[in-house]
């Protein structure tokens, strides 16, 4: 390919590049749009008084928890339980990990286990951990405890939960009775 052929592929691709610029400022002019000169929709913003005067009422979502746990099953809870066991133990005797032990959680009272240096937000939740508190917390573990250290995202799925609390009472020494 000599210098000649060179020069006309720049030139081409030079001249499209000017058309398509031209084009552009063509259609502006042509398509001359004014902007208006004060918004369409306006927003009302209240005052900040207002916001302090209201009360924001905490949405609890009750949960037929025997229904859930219907939905369950421990085998399944078992392979949903790989997902907790980088963070935590379930066997009888298990040492901490990152978590603490869960063998024979479901019952005992939150952030109880001596070993454990639980965070603040957990170990100010005065509860015990039943089904339904088991279930709000494996939902979503930070909005159930606002400040707990755990950075899981939670389980989505209702079946999942249920088979994950199922095989937690499982694992312990005097299970839960179910609902």
């Amino acid at each position: 390919m000599d210098s000649f052929e060179i020069n006309k592929i720049i030139a081409a691709v030079l001249l499209v590049a000017l058309i398509i610029i031209g084009i552009g400022k063509i259609s502006d002019i042509a398509f001359h749009v004014e902007k208006p000169k004060e918004t369409a929709y306006k927003i009302e913003i209240p005052d900040s008084k207002s916001f302090s005067d209201t009360k924001v009422e905490e949405v609890v979502e009750k949960v037929d928890i025997s229904a859930l746990l219907a939905l369950g099953d421990i085998t399944h809870g078992e392979k949903v339980f790989k997902k907790c066991a980088a963070c935590h133990l379930v066997n009888k005797g298990g040492e901490n990990k990152i978590g603490p032990a869960l063998y024979g959680i479901l019952g005992r009272k939150v952030a109880s286990k001596e070993d454990y240096k639980y965070s603040k937000a957990m170990a100010a939740y005065n509860k015990n951990w039943t089904f339904e508190e088991m279930n709000g917390y494996l939902r979503k573990p930070q909005s159930h405890i606002k400040g707990t250290k755990m950075a899981f995202a939670g389980l989505r799925k209702d079946k999942d939960r249920a088979s994950v609390i199922l095989f937690l009472n499982k694992n312990s020494d005097n299970p839960l009775p179910l609902p």
